[in-house]
């Protein structure tokens, strides 16, 4: 087990860094849009999300599916053909520019059709003015990329977590304190993004993981681009399952109710961050693991690793469920109050897709991205039927219904594929015990909890059933001698005295 307690500290620290870097950058981002909601009118709020949902996804399109490719291939490359990967670097960067350059010229060109199939006549200028950002954003994400190759964090962090999102607030605090009209808003965004890209790729190249020597090798194009290819279409039906609800209700209602959704949907988003930071560093190691033939290893990783993100997620998850009105109000205002139902359906699909853990990034890391890509295209077909039916009767209701429903069928293909093909999941005895004790506290606290209570008030008992929960697996022996030994290697590296606390979760451990 001491390699995979090293693979687990390595991710730890790694993760750590991601962690706070995704929780620091989420808070800019979530900033910034109750900063737009309450200052703009509703509708003007949802011009920004449909604006931004449209160009999310012509980001993956101009990302051909390399922001996950590029890091598996550069991992292997590293082992099997180092001297190659400064080409494959500079063959993907060509390969990014062009496309991103080409999806903002269409951007562009189509504005005008866009506008009109949203019923959105702001809907034309927004894109007109943020479509240079797409190759900005584009390159940006495929350094960033690069770089988790090369096993590092850092770049990650600082520049596409903290420094964009930062960047773009600051714009947002210029425009609502200088009372500057709503269009600045996306002129900003291009100059945030274009900065963002300037400062990492300056810092790429004084790493010297960039060469200014570029080249283009059509052999790794092509191979860049094959194993790619079906990572951009799970990328698109992704994007259909995160933002189909967004763009069904601009074309069957409006933007004003685009924009009531769009204080529900950025919240229940939180609840995959922890998914996410852990996935960063989880692809690079776990493909090592899967080419040395170390299935058992990477079992027993991934099972730690679920458990793991379940414990944070799950009192967020609680808050979100049991005081949605409350969470609502609380950061958008009493406008916003009518999203409350929508909150707690999205949470639960968020949740689902996170209690399976790194279904998808597995996948990928045993070289099998069809699945996702399968189970994707069930999920997204779901979830535009269901848009499609429940929108007209039932609004915003209805969409977060369609969205936490494909969620649940592309999470439920993924780990049985995946299982089919390693024996792996997540469902280790310590981890059921965990989910038992969450199922029977989230209903217990929906019926005792206040229903008219203020935030502070419901941060409060969500803490303290938090604690229980806590108390509560502890005497059940959830804990497990790599969480020990993980805590007393974290505890050395930055320099706290954590033995009391090891000795005492010992006692509990199986």
């Amino acid at each position: 087990m001491d390699e995979v307690n090293r693979a687990l500290q390595r991710m730890a620290r790694g993760t750590g860094i991601v962690f706070f870097g995704g929780i620091i950058g989420v808070i800019l981002g979530f900033t910034s849009r109750t900063l737009i909601a309450r200052y703009f009118e509703r509708s003007q709020y949802g011009t920004f999300n449909l604006a931004l949902t449209i160009l999310s996804v012509g980001l993956v399109i101009a990302m051909l599916g390399l922001s996950s490719g590029v890091t598996r291939e550069l991992s292997r490359y590293r082992k099997e053909a180092p001297e190659r990967v400064t080409s494959l670097i500079s063959t993907a960067f060509f390969i990014v520019l062009v496309s991103s350059l080409t999806v903002a010229v269409g951007y562009v060109i189509l504005a005008p059709y866009i506008s009109l199939l949203f019923h959105d006549g702001l809907l034309e200028y927004a894109l007109r003015v943020s479509a240079p950002a797409m190759p900005f954003l584009a390159l940006t994400s495929l350094l960033v990329a690069i770089s988790r190759g090369f096993n590092r964090v850092r770049e990650n962090f600082y520049y596409q977590r903290i420094l964009s999102p930062l960047l773009y607030l600051l714009v947002v605090l210029v425009v609502v304190f200088g009372g500057l009209d709503f269009g600045t808003l996306f002129t900003g965004y291009v100059l945030a993004q274009a900065a963002t890209f300037t400062a990492l790729l300056f810092e790429m190249l004084r790493l010297g993981i960039l060469r200014l020597r570029l080249s283009f090798s059509s052999r790794l194009a092509r191979e860049l681009v094959v194993f790619s290819a079906p990572l951009m279409l799970t990328g698109i039906l992704e994007y259909i399952m995160n933002w189909t609800d967004t763009l069904m209700l601009g074309y069957y209602l409006n933007s004003d109710v685009v924009g009531l959704y769009n204080s529900a949907s950025p919240l229940a988003r939180f609840i995959p961050v922890f998914l996410g930071s852990a996935g960063f560093l989880f692809m690079p190691i776990a493909t090592a693991f899967y080419t040395e033939g170390k299935l058992g290893e990477l079992n027993r990783i991934y099972r730690i690793i679920t458990r793991w993100i379940f414990l944070p997620t799950f009192p967020l998850f609680t808050l979100l469920v049991v005081f949605p009105e409350t969470t609502i109000t609380g950061f958008f205002g009493p406008k916003y109050s009518a999203a409350s139902t929508a909150l707690q359906i999205l949470a639960v699909g968020f949740m689902f897709h996170t209690f399976l853990g790194l279904n998808g990034m597995s996948l990928v890391a045993i070289g099998e991205p069809n699945a996702n890509l399968v189970g994707n295209i069930f999920a997204a077909t779901f979830n535009v039927i269901l848009n499609a039916l429940l929108i007209p009767s039932y609004g915003i209701n209805g969409a977060a219904v369609a969205t936490s429903v494909s969620y649940v069928v592309a999470n439920l293909f993924r780990s049985w594929w995946l299982y089919l093909r390693t024996k792996i999941h997540p469902f280790g005895r310590s981890y059921l015990r965990q989910l038992a004790v969450a199922v029977v506290i989230v209903p217990i606290l929906m019926l005792l909890a206040p229903a008219d209570v203020g935030l502070l008030m419901a941060l409060l008992l969500v803490g303290l059933s938090f604690l229980v929960y806590l108390v509560i697996i502890l005497l059940l022996r959830t804990v497990e001698p790599e969480d020990v030994a993980l805590l007393r290697a974290v505890g050395q590296r930055l320099g706290w005295n954590v033995e009391p606390l090891a000795r005492v979760l010992e006692r509990f451990s199986v």
